[in-house]
């Protein structure tokens, strides 16, 4: 087997930068010392060399110097709408190979408006949404109460909460003003749907042409040679249901590793095909 020399990218939460007025949740989304230490020991126990590169500013000096065969690259970024996409475009301009998705993937996904007009366009099911820029925007005929309210550019359920699910124009109003001024961003709005927590995670790249659209046609199914699906896992909320109702920020943060996942989700055939298709 050979063994490669890999740069483990992240950005510590220890390592972020101090802003202005920002929320106290501003950096729950970076990672941990001990996340960052478990990846290390992962890749060393695989045989490769590995160390430990902060993804900032001086990512294009340090990786440079280190010379890696390949980058592992978990940043989510300190500034800017598309700040996840940063170190995989410096990467690209370095021709250094990493793994994870690549720069238009990672700039569209943290937009989540974005990402929800883009299913749109290929018809693929997402909620009814609105984009809300100021509180006293007129509400659009096709929004329908119950709805959920969040941030429209960051992770880990930074702004979820059990408030975010609106059950009329007063709390809408409200909730949307209260994001706005916490968060500096516009805020994503859309119909609530009760429902599992469910992730199907998948590695590997496409082989082959690889279209932008789902083909309609039955006899030519759409290309998924060179991936692989890991089972399907559940996050189980019930034991929260009195307190958060929602994938909350706290329960991503504060209670990860009290969590139960449950993997293989229970899932029937027919739904757990759809997930994979």
């Amino acid at each position: 087997m050979r063994k490669f020399r890999v740069a483990l990218l992240a950005n510590l939460k220890a390592n972020a930068p101090k802003l202005e007025e920002m929320p106290h949740d501003q950096w729950d989304d970076l990672d941990s010392e001990k996340t960052v230490l478990a990846l290390i020991d992962a890749i060393r126990d695989g045989g490769h060399d590995c160390e430990f590169l902060e993804g900032d500013i001086t990512l294009y000096d340090t990786v440079r110097s280190y010379q890696p065969d390949i980058c592992f690259n978990i940043c989510e970024g300190h500034v800017g709408d598309a700040r996840e996409a940063q170190v995989p475009a410096i990467l690209e301009m370095l021709r250094i190979p990493y793994t994870g998705s690549k720069v238009l993937t990672l700039a569209l996904a943290l937009d989540k408006p974005m990402t929800k007009r883009i299913l749109t366009y290929h018809d693929l099911p997402t909620p009814q949404f609105q984009v809300f820029e100021r509180a006293d925007e007129p509400l659009s005929p096709d929004m329908i109460f119950p709805m959920f309210a969040k941030p429209s550019r960051e992770g880990t359920g930074i702004g979820v909460t059990a408030d975010s699910i609106i059950m009329n124009e007063e709390q809408l109003r409200d909730r949307v003003q209260s994001l706005i001024d916490r968060y500096k961003q516009p805020v994503l709005v859309e119909q609530y749907i009760e429902g599992r927590e469910i992730t199907v995670g998948l590695v590997g790249n496409l082989e082959g042409p690889a279209a932008r659209r789902i083909p309609e046609n039955d006899d030519a199914p759409r290309i998924q040679a060179g991936l692989h699906f890991f089972p399907p896992l559940e996050v189980d909320l019930s034991p929260y249901q009195d307190t958060d109702t929602v994938y909350s920020n706290r329960l991503k943060v504060d209670l990860a590793e009290e969590l139960n996942y449950i993997c293989p989700a229970p899932l029937e055939l027919d739904l757990l095909s759809d997930l994979n298709w």
